[in-house]
């Protein structure tokens, strides 16, 4: 196959940008973004993500734009945009509706448009292919084809980047799976896997995070359950791992665009057929609710109202991505219980904090002193380096230590300090 596709990347967060940057190594790569902060951002070798970094967005040949018109002439369109839920959890699908219609207006004959972002089976043909022909005035299957290829980045995940994983492909025929798989063979080694079309494509998407979001619900309900029989769920779980077969999963807090989200977008399309997804449902049900239950229950080990100290806000520990966190709901049941509550965060960015949040973050932890709770919410590196006198600082004498993760359980601590932990 051909090794000289001109390609363009649409979209360029935590998906689109490493994708377009690994391509630029083999191809001539475009990468458009409609955020004129990030194209300028990105333009002076500076990545917000912190996935690419400084040195290697130097040398990269990707050109980055803002302007859509540099898109013509481009023989391979990779759509990366994010695709989340509304305030109804159902899917929004107007970014991958607005990136079509972008598309469809630089589309040339023999071109393949291959969609990464996360949707229900049946999107790539069935709205996207419509939205491009429509505005493109091109015939699709004739005059242009699709394809799909599931995104499967993990934010601060250096072990399982795009150039280390199994890279799942399809299109709407045999040869357009094998010119796309040409494509992505480049970055992966030829680690490819060919899917017998783009609705098995898209379907394995979205149970890939279902499936991790069932098994934390479960672990999560043992949580619960441990805690009303007054066991440790770490030494319940821990037990219980000494089979060869028992699952690994931890408790805990489930945000971020993938699991928190991509359960909905099939249960959406279930529904839509006539199927109720109960087990998709009561696991989404349950993790979403797990913001209210830690909230209670640092409350009930306080004994009263009072000021707490959270730590971290991210939706996990070590990247600066906010997207969909569910320490927020810790702070706001917190909040609604009449607490005073600071909160911290050494990655993420202060003013995206206020604006998505309306949380505003402490600049550093120079003044923490005298909180009747610290809630350790994200394992963050900076505070597994915390020591015993260092906790004993910030927290009133017989305070609350909340340690969500368990990050914190090796350090002594005064016999006076309440513990509690998922």
């Amino acid at each position: 196959m051909a090794t000289n596709e001109r390609i363009a990347v649409i979209g360029l967060g935590y998906v689109g940008l490493p994708l377009a940057v690994a391509l630029s190594r083999h191809f001539p790569v475009t990468g458009f973004d409609t955020d004129q902060g990030r194209v300028s951002e990105l333009n002076s070798g500076h990545d917000r993500t912190g996935e690419i970094s400084t040195d290697r967005l130097g040398a990269s040949t990707l050109k980055v734009i803002g302007d859509e018109a540099a898109l013509d002439n481009n023989e391979v369109f990779i759509v990366t945009v994010p695709t989340p839920v509304d305030s109804e959890n159902q899917p929004d699908l107007s970014a991958v509706e607005a990136a079509s219609q972008c598309v469809g207006r630089h589309l040339k004959p023999g071109a393949v448009v291959v969609f990464e972002s996360t949707v229900y089976p049946g999107v790539t043909e069935d709205i996207c292919g419509p939205i491009i022909e429509q505005v493109s005035g091109l015939t699709c299957g004739k005059d242009f084809h699709l394809g799909y290829s599931p995104e499967r980045i993990n934010p601060g995940d250096t072990e399982h980047g795009i150039e280390s994983i199994t890279k799942v492909v399809a299109g709407q025929s045999l040869e357009v799976t094998k010119r796309i798989a040409a494509v992505y063979e480049t970055i992966t080694g030829g680690n490819v896997y060919c899917a017998i079309d783009i609705r098995t494509a898209e379907a394995a998407k979205v149970i890939e995070n279902a499936q991790r979001d069932i098994n934390i619900a479960f672990v999560n309900e043992i949580a619960m359950i441990c805690h009303r029989l007054n066991i440790s769920t770490k030494d319940v779980l821990a037990a219980a791992n000494t089979k060869w077969n028992f699952l690994d999963f931890q408790p805990g807090l489930v945000g971020g665009h993938c699991i928190g989200v991509d359960p909905y977008y099939l249960a959406f399309k279930a529904q839509e057929l006539g199927h109720d997804p109960e087990i998709l449902l009561a696991g989404r049900r349950l993790n979403d609710s797990m913001g209210e239950f830690v909230a209670t229950e640092i409350l009930n080990a306080m004994d009263a109202k009072g000021r707490v100290l959270v730590l971290g806000l991210t939706f996990k520990e070590d990247i600066p991505d906010l997207r969909n966190s569910k320490v927020i709901d810790v702070i706001r049941g917190l909040e609604a219980r009449g607490c005073d509550v600071d909160t911290h965060d050494p990655h993420a960015n202060r003013d995206e904090a206020r604006a998505i949040y309306g949380v505003d973050l402490l600049p550093d932890l120079s003044g923490a002193s005298g909180y009747d709770a610290i809630v350790v919410a994200v394992a963050h590196a900076e505070y597994a380096n915390f020591d015993a006198d260092k906790i004993e600082k910030m927290l009133a004498p017989a305070g609350v230590v909340a340690d969500v993760k368990g990050l914190w359980q090796e350090i002594k601590l005064p016999d006076a300090v309440k513990r509690w932990t998922l």
